[in-house]
């Protein structure tokens, strides 16, 4: 048996001028790829330098590492395309061309990433319209996601893959998927359905359903993502609420038209109270406020006539909608104080209980009081239906109450 070693020397000796050449052309290859990586940082570092104090590269110094970054993936394609014209191995060539697709969309997605935000502000914060915002919002969440996914599929049909079984999987796995995880997929086209419609954006303060008991139960929207909804609340806790529950409820949003919003604090008064100067005197003690608005002033209003007083309703307008608790806690507090010092009174429920002896009924207990302590002598119990008798009897008439205020 020969060596196979041996065999493929003799190969090698007999086309010595082929190989020869091959190598000649390959180090060429390489030192002119070399030599035109180091031309073009030079040429591109000068430039940059004349640019770099430009308001436009200013505030995009990205572009520069993008240049950079195109320039050297250019001159290593052009390198590997005159490498494989040399070799014309099938294989190799499908190999390279599937690495240069990686290449291109691991680039186009930085691109995207970096050129989306500057067209955003160049086209869309220059409409009056909401619609190009939405279609920049789905394209910097959804970008990534389609330039790779294409890529993949280039990749598999350059390899020579046969991508229809793969579609076709992937359709079945995805009616199974959906089935599977129906409130992930819920909350994510939820959260498109956010975005799309705005219902709040980014530090817009909403009312939170579901804070935890005895804490803020309204917040600044801190985030809004496909999946969930991230809520601060006053008291300094983030709230994660599923985008779907967002959807089935009523949304109140303190900020959404202007920063402008209305109070109404309930305050009541005694009957004989003087209205007009307890008016007056809330009026006054809202307008000590810096962020109450004077035009329109604050109003206050008899809202109805309850059980024990007259309620009143202060109506306040404030500029900082997140001070609306401190404006309530400031009027309420300060109209208590200046309610005492003018003798106005702010009344609660009182009862005066009478007792009406019954004509004809013996006394159920005999007890005898001393001082300190309360001593009682019962009488001995009676028959269970004789005792039900004697209750509805001795009962019967009731006691009798008379509400006062």
């Amino acid at each position: 048996m020969e060596n196979p070693f041996k065999e493929i020397y003799g190969q090698i000796l007999s086309h010595q001028e082929v190989i020869l050449d091959a190598a000649l052309k390959s180090a060429l290859i390489f030192f002119l790829t070399a030599v035109a990586w180091w031309i073009f940082n030079g040429v591109l570092r000068r430039v940059w330098k004349r640019l770099e104090s430009r308001p436009f590269f200013k505030e995009n110094p990205r572009l520069f590492y993008l240049v950079k970054r195109a320039g050297h993936y250019t001159i290593l394609i052009l390198a590997g395309i005159s490498l494989l014209n040399l070799v014309h191995f099938s294989l190799m060539e499908r190999i390279f061309y599937a690495f240069m697709i990686l290449l291109l969309a691991s680039f186009a997605n930085s691109f995207a990433k970096a050129f989306l935000p500057v067209l955003h502000k160049k086209i869309a914060l220059q409409t009056q319209s909401k619609v190009d915002d939405v279609i920049f919002e789905l394209l910097n969440r959804f970008a990534s996601v389609i330039i790779f996914v294409t890529g993949i599929i280039l990749v598999l049909d350059v390899l020579g893959v046969n991508i229809v079984p793969f579609i076709a999987g992937a359709g079945v796995a995805g009616i199974a998927i959906g089935f599977a995880a129906k409130d992930t997929l819920s909350n994510l086209i939820a959260g498109i359905l956010l975005i799309i419609d705005r219902p709040f954006e980014v530090g817009d303060r909403i009312e939170v359903w579901t804070a935890p008991k005895n804490s803020a139960t309204w917040g600044d929207v801190v985030d809004i993502g496909l999946r969930a909804t991230k809520i601060r609340t006053t008291d300094n806790i983030v709230i994660v609420i599923p985008n779907n529950e967002i959807m089935k409820r009523d949304i109140i949003n303190y900020t959404a038209i202007t920063d402008e919003i209305r109070v109404r604090i309930p305050i009541g008064v005694a009957y004989d109270a003087d209205i007009r100067k307890a008016k007056e005197i809330i009026k006054d003690v809202a307008l000590e406020l810096d962020w109450v608005i004077r035009d329109p002033e604050p109003k206050v209003v008899v809202k109805s006539f309850g059980d024990s007083s007259v309620n009143l309703e202060a109506r306040v307008w404030i500029s900082i909608p997140r001070k609306r608790i401190d404006t309530i806690s400031h009027v309420v507090d300060r109209v208590k104080e200046v309610f005492d010092r003018e003798g106005i009174e702010i009344p609660y429920p009182k009862r005066d209980i009478y007792i009406k002896p019954v004509r004809g009924a013996g006394p159920v207990r005999d007890a005898t009081i001393r001082p300190g302590f309360p001593k009682r002598r019962l009488k001995p119990a009676a028959p269970l239906k004789e005792r039900k008798h004697q209750v509805r009897q001795e009962y019967a008439p009731g006691i009798l109450s008379k509400d006062r205020h």
